[in-house]
């Protein structure tokens, strides 16, 4: 089977690193402001002193050419540039010079399958692409997967482009949307260049008019537990709290459950 480049993961690590770069002041990193700036944030030379390293090094990263960082250089990067924990983890991962096979959908275990749809909650499980494989009667009850085309049943195609979702959502959709987005970038940019997510994206950037605008933004966000608070067609308002757990199966797999808040 092919494998994807690096080539793609590298473009991501220096447009990770130039959209770190663009967002803090002088002021934020201790630094005079000195002369009137052309374009926002830091130079890279001023990031390449805050980091302890070779300019010339630091532009080859961001023009994301073929370079592999040290730890010590990601951990310096990573201080230089704010990080939070959730960026320090992602810049590590862009960093490793891993080739990842093409991805392929994956297959929910019977087993875990079954587990799924006799939980009394709403509980459905998604891949690493964040397509939705396997729910319950109850998940289906508030999200109407089983209405949806098998292409069409995705997190992120669901949240940011299906009107009735949209809906259901209400005055928070926005909010959650771009949450969702900043939490599928961690992932998207180690599968940068894969036909399936640049197949992805380009239904996100049809779909959702606001999604490349929160996409150039380049935030990164770990996943956590939540409340997400619904208007529902027939069961009225909900809020509901849900948390997500691997499989050991198959890491890839995540099972999500939600309870009343």
């Amino acid at each position: 089977m092919a494998q994807t480049g690096t080539n793609s993961r590298q473009s991501e690590l220096g447009d990770f690193l130039r959209s770190r770069r663009e967002k803090l002041t002088p002021k934020s990193v201790g630094l005079p402001a000195g002369r009137r700036r052309r374009t926002p944030g830091l130079r890279r030379e001023e990031v390449a002193d805050l980091a302890g390293i070779g300019v010339d090094w630091y532009i080859r990263l961001e023009q994301g050419r073929s370079v592999t960082p040290s730890a010590a250089t990601i951990e310096a990067l990573a201080r230089a540039l704010r990080l939070s924990r959730a960026e320090h983890r992602h810049l590590r991962e862009l960093t490793q010079n891993t080739d990842r096979r093409v991805f392929v959908r994956e297959i929910v275990p019977p087993a875990i399958r079954r587990t799924v749809e006799q939980i009394n909650l709403p509980a459905y499980v998604t891949g690493r692409r964040w397509d939705i494989l396997a729910w319950n009667a109850a998940a289906d009850e508030i999200f109407a997967f089983s209405r949806l085309a098998d292409a069409d049943r995705n997190s992120l195609l669901t949240v940011l482009t299906n009107p009735a979702t949209r809906r259901l959502f209400g005055a928070s959709w926005a909010e959650e949307a771009r949450r969702m987005v900043a939490q599928f970038r961690a992932t998207h940019d180690l599968w940068a260049g894969d036909p399936a997510f640049r197949d992805l994206l380009q239904r996100l950037r049809e779909g959702c008019p606001e999604f490349a605008g929160w996409w150039e933004t380049h935030d990164v966000r770990a996943m956590a537990a939540g409340r997400k608070s619904l208007s529902h067609p027939k069961k009225g308002r909900l809020k509901l709290e849900y948390a997500s757990f691997q499989a050991n199966d198959d890491p890839a797999l995540k099972l999500v459950i939600y309870t009343a808040a």
